[in-house]
């Protein structure tokens, strides 16, 4: 089951110790999450508003999105366009900064995702157990195929009072294999070249990306699997910041509102052990290249 790993970093472009950072990265490569209990983020005094609703209604903004090429999505009417992609912006830079002072073996191979904020409370909302994140899943991105990389992950409480963001993790991703993997349909070739040509995906979805996908869904609809798996709970305080690589960490958001998240995405090669990533486990397990 994954752990929580403290960092006592308080600055976003720290640099830290060589035990740090030795420390940070087995942590992240075993599968651990790495906990910044003192590195908050500081709001803008102009961007407190998207904290409080003064600047409209947010019900239909759960999950707003931003990359440098394609602006800020998902916002609707209940937010400035502007305002957001300014927070987010300077929000990815700060978790460059510190990716880079942390994990340096990594900052030269790391490429940029999207970015999102969270403004909506996760306790409640309404969604397709696909798309329900209170249950326990590994991640696996539909539309935008990783092709091996890993999904590695900074997000921050920036809620305005004490409310913290509780997070459940779950079993290693060598266990959710093992369990999962025998089930899992083979993939298609065909469907995944349509699925390109279509523009559902943005590349072509590797086999990997299809059994990442695969373990995902079976995870989320095995009701059984959900309530008897080993797994704990965690409340990340306002003003906490952790980094997950979130492909092979079990994990499910139960409640919280107001959260800053960076993806970056990380060749397998660049990884100190990359034996130890989902693709290789799944290439092991397999017996054939996926990627």
């Amino acid at each position: 089951m994954s752990k929580l790993i403290d960092i006592s970093l308080n600055q976003w472009d720290a640099s830290g110790s060589a035990v740090q950072q030795a420390a940070a990265l087995q942590a992240l490569e075993d599968g651990q999450v790495l906990l910044l209990p003192r590195l908050g983020f500081a709001l803008r005094q102009e961007e407190h508003a998207l904290l409080n609703g003064a600047v409209g209604n947010a019900s239909s903004a759960k999950n707003i999105s931003w990359e440098p090429a394609r602006g800020v999505r998902g916002h609707g009417d209940a937010y400035d366009a502007a305002l957001l992609a300014a927070l987010m912006q300077r929000y990815a830079r700060h978790t460059q900064r510190l990716l880079g002072g942390l994990l340096p073996g990594y900052s030269s191979h790391l490429q940029q995702g999207k970015g999102s904020f969270r403004p909506v409370e996760i306790a409640g909302r309404a969604s397709s157990w696909r798309k329900d994140d209170t249950r326990l899943h590994v991640d696996s991105f539909p539309s935008s195929p990783t092709q091996g990389r890993r999904i590695l992950r900074v997000f921050t409480n920036i809620h305005p009072r004490d409310a913290p963001r509780v997070w459940k993790l779950g079993a290693p991703f060598e266990q959710v294999a093992q369990h999962f993997l025998p089930v899992a349909k083979r993939p298609q070739p065909v469907l995944a070249a349509l699925l390109q040509w279509l523009g559902i995906t943005k590349s072509r979805r590797t086999p990997y990306d299809h059994y990442m996908l695969q373990l995902h869904d079976a995870m989320k609809a095995d009701l059984g699997y959900q309530a008897q798996v080993e797994q704990h709970t965690h409340a990340f305080a306002p003003g906490q910041t952790w980094i997950v690589f979130s492909d092979a960490v079990s994990h499910a958001a139960l409640r919280g509102q107001h959260a800053l998240e960076q993806t970056w995405l990380l060749p397998v090669h660049a990884m100190a052990a990359p034996h130890k990533s989902p693709l290789a486990i799944l290439e092991r397990r397999l017996q054939r290249p996926l990627a």
